[in-house]
Parts: C-alpha cells; sequence; structure tokens
C-alpha cells in the first residue's frame, strides 16, 4: 500500500488529505487520493512487530524519504534504531508503466540490488516492498462496490484493479474510504486467486503538518501466520528538499535527516 497510505505503501497512508462531504465517482475519488500524494515529505516511523499474546518480537525506528510525480515514485527506508540495525536501508523506484526496482544495504559496506521478481519481499515488516511503492489508487479500473460503517464513519468501499497496461502481484484491492476526511480506513489487498493478502487498519487518524487529517497508525495483517504489526508514523514534514543524491544506491549507505524534520 504505497500503504501510500498510499502504506497506503505507508506513503500513501501519510500523503492522503482529506475534504468534507465529497461526492466523487469511484475514478474521480481514486484520482484525488492519487494527487494527494504528489511532493516530497519526510517522515519518523516506529514499527512494532508483535506475536500472539500482544508480545513484540522486533521494535525498530525507521525514517522514511519520498518523492513522487505522476510518472515516478522514489522511496528510501533506513533504520535510525536499535544502534546495532543502524544504517540498514532500503531504496525502491517505479516509473509509470514499468515494474519497480530497488536497493538494499546492510552496513559496513554490503550493497545489492533488488528486482521486480522480489518485490513480495518483507519490508521490515508484514508489509512488502510492493505495498509500499506501488499506487493503486492510479489503476484504469476504479469502481465503488458499496458501504460499510467502520469506527463510526459512513465509508464507501473502493475497488481498484489494474487495466492492460498495468501489472501487479495483487488481483484486486478494496479501501475503506471515509469521505469526509478521505481518508483510508481500512485496505484489503487480493491474490489473483481471490485470496485475502493483506489488511491494513488506521488504528488512528491525526493532523499533519498541513493541517489535514491523515491516518497516523496502522495495524498490518498480512500471509506471515501469527505476525501482525503495528505502525506509528504521526510525525511527518511535507515539501522537504532532497538532493537526488539521496535516491542512489550510494546515498543509501548515508543515514542523514534534512533541516527541520520531526524528532
Amino acid at each position: 500500500m504505497r500503504v501510500a497510505v498510499t502504506i497506503l505503501g505507508f506513503a500513501l497512508l501519510v500523503s492522503t488529505a482529506g475534504a468534507s462531504g465529497t461526492t466523487l465517482s469511484a475514478r474521480d475519488l481514486a484520482a484525488t487520493l492519487a494527487a494527494r500524494q504528489d511532493g516530497t515529505a519526510y517522515v519518523r516511523l516506529r514499527l512494532e512487530i508483535k506475536q500472539p499474546g500482544d508480545t513484540t518480537k522486533i521494535s525498530l525506528q525507521l525514517q522514511i524519504k519520498e518523492r513522487r510525480t505522476k510518472t515516478a515514485s522514489d522511496l528510501v527506508y533506513q533504520v535510525l534504531w536499535p544502534k546495532e540495525r543502524k544504517g540498514e536501508g532500503v531504496l525502491l523506484h517505479k516509473t509509470a508503466g514499468r515494474p519497480p526496482s530497488g536497493s538494499l544495504f546492510t552496513p559496513p559496506d554490503k550493497l545489492r540490488s533488488l528486482d521486480s521478481s522480489q518485490m513480495n519481499d518483507p519490508l521490515f515488516s508484514d508489509l512488502s516492498y510492493l505495498d509500499v511503492i506501488e499506487d493503486f489508487f492510479t489503476w484504469e479500473n476504479q469502481a465503488l462496490v458499496g458501504t460499510e460503517v467502520l469506527k463510526g464513519a459512513s465509508c464507501v468501499i473502493l475497488e481498484s484493479k489494474t487495466g492492460k497496461a498495468e501489472s501487479s502481484n495483487y488481483g484486486r484491492v478494496r479501501s475503506w474510504i471515509d469521505p469526509n476526511r478521505l481518508v483510508p480506513l481500512r485496505i484489503e489487498k487480493y491474490l489473483p486467486s481471490g485470496k485475502l493478502s493483506r489488511r491494513i487498519e488506521t488504528t488512528r487518524v491525526a493532523t499533519d503538518d498541513k493541517g489535514r487529517p491523515i491516518p497516523a497508525n496502522l495495524t498490518v495483517q498480512g500471509p506471515r501466520e501469527n505476525s501482525v504489526t503495528d505502525l506509528d508514523g504521526s510525525r511527518i514534514k511535507h515539501d522537504v528538499t532532497f538532493s537526488d543524491r539521496e535516491f542512489t544506491p550510494e546515498g543509501l549507505k548515508e543515514v542523514s535527516a534534512p533541516n527541520g524534520s520531526p524528532e
């Protein structure tokens, strides 16, 4: 999920803005959600992977750098804590109409490439690389397939499917959108077989640095049994200036934050 929210990769999740009383068509709603993600942003994220009984298995603090346009997306995820993992990083890139690619860095000097066949691999969590770089709101086929009250909000259910010129490992994605705030409160991703692969729930909505409602806390359930990931990404700064080097494999080796970034 450009959870992008789009998570909805987590970058979907950090970039979706709200408006009151929208009555958009399915295509217009999807286009509005996609357009909200363009630009740059810096996120400080706390990530916890939990086992049954709510026991924390892994806890990480990450920084996310994102740069998105209508035709291309660049994402960098880097571990800040714990100390023994600081500097581990992932770079992801996707151009419209082409499969995603990326790089992995493990300190002190291990750098390797990621190709499109590895995009289902986990990104530090129950999210995959594909979930954060792919934007299903830009897919050709969008439909409103129902309504449901979720977390006290009367949501419209938006179903997204790829067109002939697009490809994805998912067969369809359903998003429960609060139309008053334009916030996804739930996202479900299904395999081509129809099996539910991932569910992303918004557990807290906050206001970002531009005064817009965003999904600030998320819970992700993926294909791994007995594993749930909680994400807190409410510390966000938009319209950040990044250098081109920061979105290169060599730049991935350097852990730096922009001026004025959230602590």
